[in-house]
Order: C-alpha cells, then structure tokens, then sequence
C-alpha cells in the first residue's frame, strides 16, 4: 500500500510583489505577481483565468526597466483570481535571465538569515 507523502516544492520560491500581464487568445490583463520560482509563479489577477488554460506573460522584475517575457505558461490551479502557473515556454535569453533573478534572491534570503543569526 502505497502511503501518502506530504506536498513539497522541488523549487526555491522567492516571496515578491511585482506587477505582472498575462494575454489570453481572447483578452489581456493585469496582475499581481506574489511568489516567482525559475519555472512559475502565482499572480493574483484582475479577472479569474481558468484551469489549463494557456497565457502569455510579461513580469516586470526590478532587475532591468524591460519586462521579463514569458511565451507560453499553463494555469495549474485557480482560486478564485489567484492562479498558479508553470512556465512551458521560455526563450533562451529570458530564460537565462529569470534564473539569475531567482538565484540572486535565493542568495540574499540566506545571507540575511544568516545575518540574523550572527546578531542574535
């Protein structure tokens, strides 16, 4: 029998706050980016999307005045405007980019525990 093993990410996810836009085949929307990791984030957005649905995003990232290009994510889970989306399509340039920001969080994160560590 097989037992049931509690849900764990296999990714590092940075707790952020950036806008973000997602574009479906029939409307473009605004959004709100509340966590990022290398291959999807959750946004709460302006109207609910749906369940497999497929989006374009651009994440506007603090690291560089351009938006951060995402050619083709997939709606995972959906509650009520808050969705979860896994990133299935990324160029080569972005891709290179959105991993460097991730990492680059994922440093600071750790220095800063182990900072308040030290001083504790």
């Amino acid at each position: 029998m097989e037992q049931d093993r509690p849900y764990q990410r296999s990714l590092y996810r940075l707790s952020v706050i950036y806008p973000a836009m997602y574009c479906m085949l029939s409307a473009v929307g605004e959004g709100t980016m509340t966590n990022l990791s290398a291959m999807g984030c959750t946004i709460e957005t302006d109207q609910p999307l749906l369940v497999d649905q497929n989006v374009a995003l651009r994440l506007i990232l603090p690291d560089q005045q351009e938006s951060l290009p995402i050619d083709e994510a997939h709606v995972r889970w959906v509650h009520g405007n808050l969705a979860g989306i896994e990133f299935t399509h990324v160029e080569r340039i972005a891709s290179l980019r959105l991993h460097s920001f991730v990492w680059d969080g994922m440093v600071q994160r750790f220095l800063s525990i182990q900072q308040k560590r030290a001083t504790s």
